[in-house]
């Protein structure tokens, strides 16, 4: 039996390969480290099949949606869903940045901007949410990171929109089930955190004291292992290069730096052989705070990227026809009887 049904193939893609012990990721034939720095995030979307295109606007009904959800102060995460449920098919990849950045400033009592024509999908990202046209180097540095984070394999919120679409149910259906799946704290949820133990920390002196206090007390130190890659992910190198060249001589890379050296020598000494490497939540992190993000607007804005990979993965599974039916194992009792209650 295979617990999570890890190692179990599920389905054939085209589209993004996953090698954990090579610590290798292929998005539509290309090496991340090579494709996300240098294209822009509507050229990744094509590869994989996406049209970048689409109605930006959201409608009055969805505007009313959000405004009841903000005034309830509902997540984010519980907000995008709920839109997202309320879409189009055609707007699905092109309104998820002004549902999330419509529901950010009216949680915060500002008014929705609507969206441009004459930006591209992260400059217009970053337009509605501060209300400024963004300088070249942050929208540089947003794509890089959608453009990493666009496709992983067959992820949970990936599968969950494949399982969806293998019914026969539609595209809204399998997109509201992937933010649904993406929103739990084991999926999409841990970039805050390991910005947070950065924040902690503080100063680099302190780094080892810290650490070693969080690991022999049983806390997961944040930005460090994956259920995947054996050895260093991919995409934390890519976003670690993105980040220095965003940040530069910013004291806070320097100390996410040291943080991350000292995490990996004392997870190797408290933890040997279990080659827990940093992943791409640690740099996540950092980037998306140094582009002036705040740290709510994390895991929404990793949905603003793999809604793109879940489209694409729900047309490759309605293409592919196949009911995604698994076998469970039966674990509980046998043999009872039940005694009549009634006359």
């Amino acid at each position: 039996m295979n617990q999570g049904l890890e190692g179990i193939v599920a389905a054939q893609t085209s589209l993004s390969m996953v090698d954990g012990e090579r610590g290798e990721l292929i998005i539509a034939g290309y090496p991340v480290e090579e494709l996300a720095p240098n294209a822009s995030f509507e050229e990744v979307v094509s590869l994989l099949g996406v049209s970048p295109k689409g109605d930006r606007a959201l409608s009055p009904v969805v505007l009313d949606v959000l405004r009841d959800f903000a005034r309830r102060k509902v997540e984010p995460m519980d907000a995008l869903r709920a839109a997202a449920g309320l879409l189009v098919e055609e707007q699905l990849f092109a309104a998820f940045p002004t549902i999330v950045a419509a529901y950010w400033r009216l949680l915060h009592d500002r008014e929705p901007i609507a969206p441009r024509e004459d930006l591209g999908h992260a400059a217009n990202y970053l337009f509605m949410l501060g209300g400024d046209v963004p300088p070249r180097h942050r929208v540089r540095a947003l794509e890089t990171y959608l453009n990493t984070v666009v496709d992983h394999g067959l992820n949970a919120s990936t599968f969950t929109a494949r399982v969806i679409t293998s019914t026969g149910s539609d595209l809204v259906s399998a997109i509201a089930g992937a933010v649904g799946a993406l929103k739990g704290p084991l999926h999409g949820g841990a970039p805050a955190p390991a910005l947070d133990m950065v924040f902690e920390i503080g100063n680099a002196s302190r780094a080892e004291e810290v650490l070693r206090r969080k690991i022999e007390s049983g806390e997961r130190l944040m930005g460090f292992g994956h259920r995947v890659y054996k050895v260093r992910d991919p995409r934390a190198d890519v976003l670690a290069a993105a980040a220095e060249r965003l940040l530069g001589n910013d004291p806070l890379y320097r100390l996410a730096k040291a943080v991350e050296a000292s995490a990996i020598r004392l997870l190797e000494e408290y933890k040997p052989g279990r080659r827990l490497q940093t992943n791409v939540e640690f740099y996540t992190a950092l980037l998306l705070h140094g582009i002036g993000l705040e740290t709510p607007l994390f895991t929404p804005t990793f949905a603003v990227s793999r809604v793109a990979g879940w489209i694409a993965h729900s047309l490759e599974q309605r293409r592919a026809g196949r009911l995604i039916r698994p076998q469970s194992e039966y674990v509980g009792p046998r043999n009872l009887h039940f005694e009549k209650t009634y006359a």
